[in-house]
């Protein structure tokens, strides 16, 4: 009887494996090869677990955590839906933040009482310190922890990261808890991933799948670089982790996507690779400090490109350099080209904020640019990243002053700004190449091809200069409100 359960598995996979070789399953019967050697299909039935989870789950679950929070009491109709997760308005992943603020809340709508939520979490180390999403725990007056035993206790917030949605906390006890690491190695797309939590507040629950997709941006930050995972996730998962086949932690469950709230098989975690230092600088200050540049990037694209005559729409280029900043003291100017940092290349905006972010202030950093064709390194000394409040940039409206109107050949209607500075957008024409770059009146166009413009008529000279000077486009630069961007318009209405 003993030898009967593994005999006919190893048939199956034999067989199993026999087809695949063969090129029989499947879309691989469309195929003249087949898509996997006898070796590699060899490999995939070694790593696939025979008997399932049950010997890793056994292992990591004592490690992983309810997080019972409770909020400060707040009428609920003052509030609207209460506690929302910070995504932009037009983010196509909006729908599925919003449940995090929808099924916490206890009592009627005028009520005053508490407002309960459950988490999930997991020990980092055994003498308490446990992982979870600041989301859970933002503004709580009282975190407990709940462990797979069946023990109750409470834990303080250590420190959180709303940039990263992290969160450190710690139980103080002279327990020591079984706890799980962070994989030292990204997970590859395809690769097992199980997800340990409390959904719905049941307790430890675990759910399997793969990891789907890497480096995913679902509009919360500029630190994005999430990992997508088929593995259902729930209200309640929030802050678990996602395990790899060796019990190593590679990601952090934050969402969802899920028009009707519940799981649809598409879940977003934030990679272990981003969570291990964010947490260890929480451990060791309560805080994170980020690298700071100082400056507005955009990506770099094609029209750019063309316009700045650089053979690859890649870097970030420079719209505007923050006063007494780290960039502005190394000469960094507005219309630059980053193109790599410490010797990494830097293919857009999101992965130089990130690279920045994660080199160490005071730190002296070559950065690499094109400036007017021609590559060259700056040193900068990093800087701190300062708070929100610091970051906010002076009022730069400016209202323009009476003056002729000019309309141009790309479908813009031009006056003099009341500063000289440029000149502002009074008028667009549907249908413009103007209005197809997202100019809107009340834009101040300050430079084209790196040369300030003062009036319409300087403009239009502008234009026609780069026109004939063999360019298809000419590069704008324009400011919208207090931010700086820049645009590629052709050199002439087609």
């Amino acid at each position: 009887m003993s030898g009967q359960p593994t005999s006919r598995p190893s048939r199956s996979r034999k067989s199993i494996m026999a087809l695949v070789v063969a090129g029989l399953v499947g879309a691989t019967s469309l195929t003249a090869l087949p898509l996997l050697s006898p070796a590699q299909a060899q490999n995939v039935f070694n790593h696939a677990p025979a008997e399932g989870f049950a010997d890793l789950v056994e292992r990591v679950m004592p490690a992983v955590v309810s997080v019972d929070v409770k909020y400060p009491a707040v009428s609920l109709n003052q509030q609207g839906q209460g506690f929302r997760f910070q995504v932009p308005e037009n983010s196509p992943f909006r729908q599925f933040f919003d449940q995090f603020g929808k099924g916490f809340q206890s009592g009627t709508p005028d009520s005053q009482s508490p407002r309960m939520a459950q988490g999930s979490g997991f020990f980092i180390s055994a003498d308490g310190y446990i992982v979870t999403n600041n989301h859970v725990v933002n503004k709580a007056i009282e975190v407990d922890i709940l462990t797979s035993d069946g023990k109750k206790y409470v834990a303080k917030v250590v420190g959180t990261d709303p940039k990263t949605d992290l969160a450190l906390l710690k139980v103080k006890t002279n327990r020591k808890f079984r706890f799980v690491e962070f994989a030292k190695k990204d997970p590859r797309v395809g690769d097992w991933v199980i997800a340990v939590g409390n959904p719905f507040g049941l307790g430890g629950s675990v759910t399997t799948g793969i990891v789907s997709a890497r480096g995913r941006n679902i509009g919360n930050g500029p630190y994005d670089q999430f990992l997508q995972i088929d593995a259902p996730i729930n209200k309640g998962n929030s802050g678990g982790p996602a395990f790899n086949l060796k019990g190593e932690v590679i990601g952090i469950n934050t969402a969802i996507f899920s028009p009707s709230g519940g799981s649809v098989g598409i879940g977003f975690a934030i990679p272990a690779s981003i969570a291990r230092s964010v947490i260890a600088s929480l451990e060791q200050n309560g805080v994170v400090t980020r690298g700071w540049l100082g400056v507005q990037i955009q990506p770099v694209t094609k029209d750019i490109a063309e316009s700045l005559n650089l053979k690859d729409a890649k870097g970030a280029i420079v719209a505007d350099v923050t006063s007494d900043s780290p960039a502005l003291r190394a000469g960094i100017k507005t219309g630059d080209t980053i193109i790599a940092v410490a010797g990494e290349p830097v293919a857009g905006p999101r992965e130089l904020a990130r690279r920045v972010a994660m080199i160490h202030p005071n730190t002296p950093t070559n950065i690499k640019i094109i400036r007017d064709g021609k590559e060259m390194t700056v040193e900068v000394k990093i800087g701190t990243m300062p708070g929100d409040k610091e970051l906010a940039v002076k009022d730069s409206t400016r209202q323009p002053k009476s003056a002729t109107l000019t309309k141009d050949t790309l479908g813009l209607t031009l006056e003099t700004a009341d500063d000289g500075r440029g000149v502002v957008v009074v008028t667009v024409d549907p249908g413009s190449p103007a209005a197809e770059q997202r100019i809107q009146p009340g834009d101040v166009i300050l430079e084209i091809g790196g040369v300030g413009i003062d009036d319409p008529a300087a403009f239009n000279a502008a234009i026609a200069k780069v026109a004939k000077g063999g360019q298809k486009r000419a590069l704008l630069l324009i400011r919208s409100g207090d931010r700086q961007r820049f645009v590629a318009l052709p050199t002439r209405q087609s």
